[in-house]
């Protein structure tokens, strides 16, 4: 059997074809190894906005983890971060509940004890599951039904399941729709918008509130702001969603048929073009052009001064960082750089970009995340000078290194400013 770690050109990929990706680049097809890029995921409650954490987005918000004990080991690191104090609580499952489903009548009870040992009412008990009840065919919807009657309170699903990744509803999809089902219908408010799509805000430094804000939004809203239920609710008066993130398109379409709140959608790129297009017709879709060209030409300056300084040098690029990895490679390298390498999985929608990036870099390499192989890995087969990613600093130890993972999200002009910023002291 070959060891060697699996690899593959973009120009090969792209001449496959969206519909012939090769099996080593599909979860679904091949064992799998928990690499840096994956490990965030496998046990969501680790760091970042996995299923767990994104379920209490709703303020006011607990969550009751019916479980293993094996998948809730990492939830208590999450009860120690601040503002997540007593969110968490945790009915476990023994062999016998894995085998007959027994745990289950015991879910309306759980609730009702997490009430009584509150001191403060709150506004959702978000019931996370996982793979254990995907196995069982668990109805969850009907387990929280019941919970709902005998708590008299909302109690709302997610799903932590793994195994449905590679499905048309995702974990991290549903979890979307999840966090705004409590909403109900308002009256409309023409002067505000909400940004769907993070767990996270936006940087403040971004543009796109000072456009939006031209444009005569006066109320900018993101559940991740929101402070009380009574906040949340304000979400229902929106004008119209903007997308920012595809796996709200769930959440933006369920609102559109239940609060009658259009949608627009946006997304996260770093190549100047693209950002300028992308305002050009949102500008059109709202009725107010948005004059971008401030912000257009400063990024248009910091780009020229990183390229003088920077062209020619050869990076890695990641999956676990703010960006689309093979978009970020395309811009990177219009922008003069050699992307040697890109660590990620491949989906359909990414074969917009390796079209693109065969052309322009045929021989840039892209390896899988999840293949067994990549313990073969040896960073020597590609020296790099900077690397993208915590899982691109894994695979690149001798490089220099930006994260590009922070909490609050990069958007647009700033966002792609910020990066290059955070490239340069690197490189430097």
């Amino acid at each position: 059997m070959n060891s060697a770690p699996y690899s593959i050109t973009v120009q090969e990929l792209a001449a496959a074809g969206r519909n012939n990706i090769p099996v080593q680049l599909q979860s679904a097809k091949q064992l799998i190894y928990s690499s840096p890029a994956t490990l965030a995921f496998n046990s969501p409650g680790a760091q970042g906005f996995g299923v767990k954490r994104a379920g209490l987005a709703v303020p006011e918000s607990v969550m009751l983890l019916v479980a293993p004990g094996c998948c809730g080991r990492n939830t208590k690191l999450l009860s120690q971060i601040p503002g997540y104090e007593n969110r968490f609580f945790f009915l476990l499952m023994d062999e016998s509940d894995i085998v007959s489903g027994k745990h289950l009548e015991r879910v309306p009870q759980a609730v009702c004890e997490i009430l009584e040992f509150l001191q403060k009412k709150p506004s959702v008990v978000m019931i996370c599951s996982t793979c254990v009840d995907a196995l069982l065919g668990t109805d969850w919807e009907r387990v929280c039904r019941k919970a709902e009657a005998e708590a008299g309170l909302p109690v709302r699903p997610c799903y932590m399941y793994a195994l449905t990744r590679e499905g048309r509803k995702p974990p991290m999809v549903l979890v979307r729709q999840a966090i705004y089902s409590l909403l109900e219908p308002a009256e409309r408010n023409p002067r505000a918008a909400n940004l769907l799509g993070y767990f996270s805000p936006l940087r403040e430094e971004s543009e796109l509130y000072a456009l939006l804000q031209a444009a005569g939004l006066r109320k900018i809203q993101e559940i991740s702001r929101m402070q009380t239920f009574e906040e949340y609710k304000e979400l229902a008066k929106a004008n119209f969603n903007l997308i920012l993130h595809p796996e709200a398109r769930l959440a933006a379409e369920d609102m559109e048929k239940r609060l009658g709140i259009p949608f627009l959608e946006m997304q996260r790129q770093y190549r100047l073009d693209k950002i300028h297009r992308q305002y050009e017709l949102l500008g059109q879709a709202l009725g107010a052009p948005l004059e971008d060209s401030v912000y257009r030409e400063k990024a248009e300056r910091a780009v020229a001064e990183f390229s003088a300084r920077h062209a020619g040098k050869r990076v890695a690029v990641g999956e676990r960082l703010n960006a689309n990895p093979f978009e970020l490679s395309l811009a990177l390298i219009q922008y003069g750089l050699q992307v040697e390498e890109i660590y990620a999985n491949v989906s359909p929608e990414d074969f917009f970009y390796l079209r693109a990036l065969a052309a322009w870099s045929p021989m840039t390499r892209v390896y899988t995340n999840l293949s067994p192989t990549m313990l073969n890995y040896n960073s020597g087969s590609a020296m790099v000078d900077l690397s993208l990613g915590a899982d691109a600093a894994y695979y690149q130890p001798d490089a220099a290194n930006v994260p590009w993972d922070d909490e609050k999200q990069p958007f647009g002009y700033a966002g792609l400013e910020a990066l290059l910023q955070r490239m340069d002291a690197a490189f430097i």
